[in-house]
């Protein structure tokens, strides 16, 4: 029986194929086949960024330079394993196999660094409900939002292209939109954006309202209400303020080029922007920096130290 420490990294996954699309979008739709509409769409924005999204590749980067870290850290103590919400291996998968392989432990963490019970909360509960059977104990990283790597990494790339334009601009931080209804219930999610917003803008000493603000973005085809304003609309509304010429988006909820980034943003909202005669910037995503993972490193550490008790 191994006595390592299993660490399951968890993202939201991707095709890695076009054939898998339409099972892909199903699995993201609970089951229900999407329609030849919804799919060709889907299509098209793969098609719009060449074809596939290079989150695996992205995924795997992180997976691997998480391990190198966490080896630096505790020689021969960690496994990394990649678990998926939405595409194969998928987190029961992931799990079944460290099982068998002898791992009765193991220390959940999502790629996304803002904390909710709607997403990062759903990635750990499908993680202990897998390990349950097993008799693995489970613990997880809830939130990075403030990890101050992340912020620093943010912070810089950001200082970098404000510095290279002295173009009046506004700063939007965003992360994806989920429903309004997690507001009722209490979510700590806009307010987890929020913090890491206010981080990096301290850094930097800009200030709410005149140098940054916080939008949203990606929201689901569902017909209920999900959290705004929408960037598309943060475009439009700050195209007829005389004092903004440039706008910078700062996707801080992403750690990972992806369709929601690589489309959403560098595509769909580059071309309002352009619409709308305002210069538009993207800061860069994570990925694997390097100083970033030893820092989540870290975390899961003494996330393991804190099951020894």
């Amino acid at each position: 029986m191994s006595a390592r420490t299993a660490v399951v990294l968890m993202a939201y996954g991707t095709p890695t194929d076009v054939d898998q699309i339409e099972a892909y979008y199903t699995d993201i739709r609970r089951g229900r086949p999407p329609t030849p509409e919804q799919l060709a769409d889907l299509t098209a924005r793969y098609d719009a960024i060449g074809g596939l999204s290079p989150l695996a590749e992205r995924t795997e980067a992180q997976r691997r330079t998480l391990a190198e870290q966490l080896e630096r850290l505790a020689p021969g103590e960690y496994e990394v394993a990649i678990g998926l919400k939405h595409a194969d291996p998928k987190i029961e998968a992931t799990v079944d196999r460290l099982a068998a392989e002898g791992y009765r432990r193991a220390i959940g963490l999502v790629l996304a660094p803002h904390d909710s019970a709607y997403s990062v909360g759903q990635y750990l509960d499908r993680l202990r409900a897998a390990a349950e059977p097993h008799g693995m104990a489970v613990g997880g990283v809830r939130s990075w939002a403030t990890e101050p790597a992340f912020v620093e990494f943010v912070a810089d790339d950001l200082r970098m292209r404000l510095d290279a334009d002295p173009a009046p601009t506004r700063v939007v931080f965003t992360a994806h939109s989920l429903p309004e209804r997690i507001i009722a219930a209490g979510d700590v999610y806009p307010d987890e954006l929020r913090s890491t917003a206010t981080a990096v803008a301290g850094r930097l000493g800009l200030t709410e309202g005149d140098d940054w603000q916080i939008g949203w973005q990606s929201a689901g085809r569902t017909p209920e209400p999900w959290l705004g304003p929408d960037i598309l609309e943060v475009l439009d509304t700050l195209a007829a303020d005389p004092s903004v010429e440039r706008v910078i988006v700062s996707a801080v909820g992403f750690v990972a080029d992806h369709l929601e980034v690589l489309y959403d943003l560098d595509i769909e909202a580059a071309h309002r922007a352009a619409e709308l005669g305002l210069s538009f910037d993207r800061t860069a995503c994570v990925n694997d920096d390097d100083e970033v993972m030893a820092a989540l490193a870290a975390r899961v550490h003494d996330e393991a130290s804190r099951l020894d008790g």
